[in-house]
């Protein structure tokens, strides 16, 4: 694990470190996970018809100018996703990458919406994930948490729905989430929808502070009741916000690469996260979309080491915070605590 399968450069000394540390990731999205190959094959699998070509063709297409224009490529690329064969060859290609990466404990965002216009059902999506996510376990102990993640752009009408239709499957989830197009949509637009999933006894979360303003951060922490924040990097324009977060330790889960190619910083060396972690405030690392957005998780630190000069001591607290931030039960992060520690006891310096 020497080099980024992204850019090709050498990962820095404290991504080397961090490489072999066991980690959490909270914050993927696993159709932005499906990369231009797999995408390509399963496009001609089903005769699904792109403007794309080759690799080359739609990793160009990846200069994104905002949020909008990274949902468009997004969900036509989800449309090649059909059957649960599909479903398994796209879980079974992230869980390899955690296998890699050192990711002992991922969280990730299921959005039953995406494939409602392909007439797929959820529990078309859930045979082909439990079987990978299955192989995984039993494989090298991969520990998964599943969220339902809800599409703001639809009417809460919509998303009600959809929770309904999932009661069935209840066990497969730990979570709702909420996202999509953020500015347009606030949270106030959600109250039923959280109420009815806390009710169900879902854990809570939702996007907010990236393209949308600081308010909405209060707002989903107000009005909808989360217990984490996805995103949450537009907290710094509110002072007195940033003192409540690190107070409560409500986590950010944020996502460096992701606010870079969709523009909410230009450059990495701009982005906030360190001034937040320096803070107090329960933030950790994530890839968000990573067959977009230029890397998985490790690739993620390596931009922080390169860009923000982030040190060992702030990357092993990134890696804390993700445990602590976890939707799982205290037994279970005390374990991943343990593990992590006993690596550090067992390779100190």
């Amino acid at each position: 694990m020497s080099t980024s399968t992204n850019s090709g450069d050498p990962y820095g000394p404290v991504t080397q470190w961090l490489a072999k540390l066991p980690k959490a990731e909270l914050h993927l999205h696993i159709d932005g996970s499906l990369r231009a190959p797999r995408l390509l094959e399963l496009a001609a699998k089903h005769t699904v018809p792109l403007p794309y070509k080759t690799v080359e063709e739609v990793e160009a297409a990846y200069n994104f100018q905002d949020l909008q224009s990274f949902l468009d490529l997004y969900y036509l690329g989800a449309s090649v996703l059909r059957d649960a064969d599909d479903f398994y060859l796209l879980m079974q290609d992230y869980l390899a990458v955690c296998r890699r990466q050192g990711i002992v404990h991922c969280e990730i965002m299921v959005e039953p919406q995406t494939y409602e216009p392909q007439g797929v059902a959820l529990a078309t999506v859930l045979e082909g994930f439990s079987r990978a996510i299955r192989e995984a376990e039993e494989g090298w102990q991969q520990s998964v948490g599943l969220i339902l993640s809800f599409l703001r752009h639809l009417p809460e009408a919509d998303c009600l729905a959809t929770l309904t239709a999932a009661d069935p499957y209840r066990e497969h989830f730990v979570a709702i989430g909420l996202a999509s197009a953020e500015k347009d949509f606030p949270p106030a637009n959600f109250q039923n929808l959280y109420r009815a999933a806390k009710e169900r006894g879902y854990a809570l979360t939702a996007h907010a502070g990236e393209e949308g303003p600081a308010a909405f951060i209060r707002d989903a922490l107000s009005l909808l009741k989360v217990q984490r924040i996805d995103h949450g990097v537009r907290s710094v324009e509110d002072d007195a916000l940033l003192t409540e977060l690190a107070s409560s330790r409500v986590p950010l889960t944020v996502c460096p690469l992701s606010n870079v190619r969709l523009c909410v910083y230009e450059h990495m060396a701009e982005h906030r996260i360190l001034e937040l972690l320096d803070r107090g405030l329960c933030v950790m690392v994530n890839s968000d979309d990573p067959a977009y957005f230029g890397g998985d998780l490790l690739e993620n630190f390596a931009a922080m080491e390169r860009d923000l000069g982030m040190t060992r001591d702030q990357g092993l607290q990134l890696v804390r915070n993700s445990f602590e931030a976890a939707f799982v039960a205290d037994e279970k992060r005390r374990d991943f605590l343990a593990q992590l520690e006993k690596h550090l006891d067992d390779h100190p310096g």
